[in-house]
């Protein structure tokens, strides 16, 4: 979505980007729309009171984002991050993933059948019109080499193209992990240090198309790593990344922690 008239809508949903940290906010790339920023409020970063911004946030850090205000007319667009649940921040990190792959292979599907920018995005349309979404009529290509077909779709080349492309590039399947920290501070960061360090794991996932690592508080000193990966090499990968990430942002603090695969 990149159109100058192209705005999102109070309540979506949006990946972003962090561009800026100030003292009363930041500023965010919404990643879905090109070109356009938005600004959220220290008070809908994080619920209870933000002592310190930048203990939640970080430049080039991608978060998950509710539209809460948009004012045309000063070219601004309010966001809060407070407000987006674990589990919807997690489905729409993913859904935007998916929606980047699917966009990559079809572009490379476009370049080998000689489609120019414009009947791609017809053909693109097309499928998100009929399997809800590009990501969705790529993994029916997997299930089915005659899903474009069944659809109504015509062309034999492009259509083989596709779904050859589909079945190299996405594995439906997706394997899930476990894992555990024990994290305690005896300094005077506390629980500042602790979320520091979980952000950091959580970000080795960040940037990795069909990859989730989410920390869950389970009880004072265990936080739970839950890793869902296309196959057990990415996860444990993953898992390997988190135990340094969190190593490495504890190193300066006076405490101690312990990793263990459940």
């Amino acid at each position: 979505m990149d159109g100058a008239d192209d705005w999102p809508e109070e309540g979506d949903l949006l990946v972003c980007t962090v561009k800026d940290v100030r003292e009363n906010g930041a500023y965010l790339n919404l990643d879905t729309y090109e070109g356009r920023r938005g600004f959220v409020f220290i008070g809908e970063v994080a619920a209870g009171w933000v002592k310190n911004i930048r203990s939640h946030l970080r430049v080039g850090q991608r978060v998950v984002a509710r539209v809460i205000q948009i004012k045309k007319d000063r070219q601004r667009v309010e966001l809060s991050i407070k407000s987006v649940s674990e589990e919807r921040k997690r489905d729409t990190l993913q859904a935007w993933k998916n929606k980047k792959r699917a966009e990559q292979i079809m572009r490379v599907a476009a370049e080998r059948v000689g489609w120019g920018e414009d009947k791609s995005a017809v053909v693109c349309d097309e499928m998100e019109e009929i399997f809800g979404t590009l990501y969705g009529a790529l993994e029916e290509c997997t299930i089915s080499d005659t899903a474009l077909a069944d659809a109504g779709f015509s062309g034999d080349d492009w259509m083989t193209v596709v779904t050859e492309l589909a079945v190299e590039n996405i594995v439906p399947p997706f394997v899930e992990i476990r894992g555990e920290f024990d994290i305690q501070v005896w300094g005077p960061e506390g629980v500042n240090a602790i979320r520091e360090a979980l952000l950091a794991a959580e970000a080795c996932a960040l940037d990795l198309e069909e990859v989730t690592l989410t920390c869950h508080y389970d009880g004072a000193p265990h936080y739970r790593v839950d890793i869902r990966a296309p196959d057990y090499q990415a996860a444990e990968s993953v898992w390997e990344a988190a135990q340094k990430a969190v190593s490495d942002s504890m190193s300066s603090v006076d405490g101690s922690i312990t990793a263990e695969r459940a």
